[in-house]
């Protein structure tokens, strides 16, 4: 599927609440139920650059936005609009700065192209800036847009989780995010300290299951160390049956 997609209608959604009342009610088939919307906002406006062929400055200038748990879209009072899929959003963020506040993403353009040598693929990049007309509305924005991200992981990063599950702390540094007032964290951000957290946590299980097979814990103390040769040797371990 392309990363932006062309629509002349606004998408078909429920709101959280709706949704349950629809999964309560044991419908025919659930796959019928409408995807949920996480957050709408009117009067915004968008910016792409590179600026999108076949939609034009207008239909940037003043539309809806729907964060749906499927799609993220953007309907514009000109009566386009335009679809963007989750995986294709590798960055999001609060911009501030000294213009209006705004949620800044960065599009993952990712064609393929054959050749004689095959297929290769072309990596491409566009920005799109969301402008709520209401500046505090980009906090519900990006926490909406976060949520709905994390529904759809990048299957090529995602192979790459095992191999980087184990790492050597000696060779590798980590540095807190602190941010300043112009910068937040995204949800790639939080997804990478969430794995973090969650494999310091595995280590921690695994030190506490372990069991030491001769029941005692070693010990600097001369007197454990003479415990410690009886032990070994009630127990063989110093070649004695």
């Amino acid at each position: 599927m392309a990363p932006i997609t062309f629509t002349h209608q606004p998408p078909r959604c429920v709101t959280i609440s709706e949704h349950r009342q629809l999964v309560s009610s044991t419908p025919e088939s659930f796959n019928d139920i409408p995807p949920i919307l996480y957050h709408k906002e009117e009067s915004l406006s968008i910016t792409l650059d590179p600026p999108l062929p076949g939609f034009t400055e207008q239909d940037c200038t003043n539309g809806t936005l729907y964060v749906v748990e499927s799609s993220l879209f953007f309907f514009s009072a000109t009566g386009r609009g335009i679809q963007v899929e989750y995986p294709t959003i590798t960055l999001h963020a609060v911009a501030r700065g000294d213009s209006v506040p705004k949620v800044y993403c960065q599009l993952s353009e990712k064609e393929v192209q054959s050749d004689n040598e095959g297929d290769e693929q072309d990596d491409g990049m566009r920005e799109l800036n969301l402008i709520p007309t209401e500046p505090s509305s980009v906090e519900a924005i990006f926490e909406a847009l976060s949520t709905c991200a994390a529904m759809h992981p990048d299957s090529q990063e995602d192979e790459g989780d095992l191999d980087d599950a184990f790492i050597d702390a000696n060779e590798n540094e980590f540095q807190t995010f602190i941010g300043d007032d112009q910068e937040e964290l995204s949800a790639v951000g939080r997804f990478l300290t969430w794995n973090l957290l969650r494999t310091q946590a595995a280590l921690n299980y695994l030190e506490s299951i372990i069991e030491d097979p001769l029941n005692f814990a070693p010990s600097n103390d001369s007197t454990d160390s003479v415990d410690l040769e009886r032990k070994l040797d009630l127990n063989g371990v110093n070649g004695q049956k």
